[in-house]
């Protein structure tokens, strides 16, 4: 992997898996005033680092994960993941590094209500072309490391919200991306499924994952190692 150097002239380490530099966002539909959700934010994400994302509503946080995430590409600046700039690929490359090197938590869990716990997590491998030997071994090892091998055969709407979520954790992992993000993973769980969620994250981390979390819980930032906090688009000093 590549090391890069700011337009700062600051480098970043050859580890840094998520690399957003000097990035704006404005949106500018036609008629109406332009927003710039971000104005010029910087920002690395090391391996194996849990960071935190905080600020008020509209701050940009969500754009800032919809950045990373290749959901959206920055109006200006550079975002790259494990080396590759977003903005250098066409739709398709776009699409097989969100596939690949990409995994995401929301809130609302988001898991397809008509298939089995098992079928939700299995669907990037699916998405992959993986055998299906390989899709069912490595969504049973998933599942058990989540702590709900037993919910496998269960939908959806079966499940208590701090199950749900750890299927979510468990469908954004099955594939081994190089950065989760998690939207206000905490956000729909009551404290003591937050906290069951919160520890997942965190030994996800602990083993090597780099990790960028939307949130405006204070507990959810006490498990990150560091917290950027967004004010107006601009992280705020």
């Amino acid at each position: 992997m590549p090391s890069y150097a700011r337009s700062s002239g600051e480098t970043i380490a050859a580890d840094a898996v998520v690399v957003v530099d000097g990035v704006v966002k404005v949106y500018d539909d036609e008629g109406v005033e332009p927003v710039r959700a971000l104005d010029g934010v910087s920002l690395a994400v090391r391996k194996g680092e849990m960071v935190g994302l905080m600020g008020p509503s509209g701050c940009g946080k969500s754009t800032l994960l919809n950045l990373i995430g290749c959901i959206d590409l920055p109006s200006s600046g550079i975002v790259a993941i494990e080396g590759r700039a977003t903005s250098a690929l066409g739709d398709a490359g776009l699409t097989v590094l969100r596939r690949d090197r990409i995994g995401t938590v929301f809130q609302f869990f988001s898991l397809l209500p008509a298939l089995t716990v098992a079928e939700n997590v299995g669907l990037p491998l699916v998405l992959q072309r993986r055998p299906r030997a390989e899709v069912a071994r490595r969504v049973a090892e998933t599942l058990e490391a989540m702590g709900i091998a037993d919910k496998s055969a269960r939908l959806p709407s079966e499940l208590s919200g701090g199950q749900a979520q750890r299927a979510a954790i468990a469908r954004a992992i099955v594939h081994r991306p190089a950065v989760v993000l998690a939207d206000e993973p905490t956000g729909n769980l009551d404290s003591r499924n937050g906290a069951v969620v919160l520890d997942l994250l965190r030994s996800l981390a602990n083993a090597g994952q780099a990790i960028v979390m939307a949130t405006h819980s204070p507990e959810a930032a006490a498990a990150c190692d560091r917290i950027v906090h967004l004010q107006d688009g601009r992280i705020a000093t």
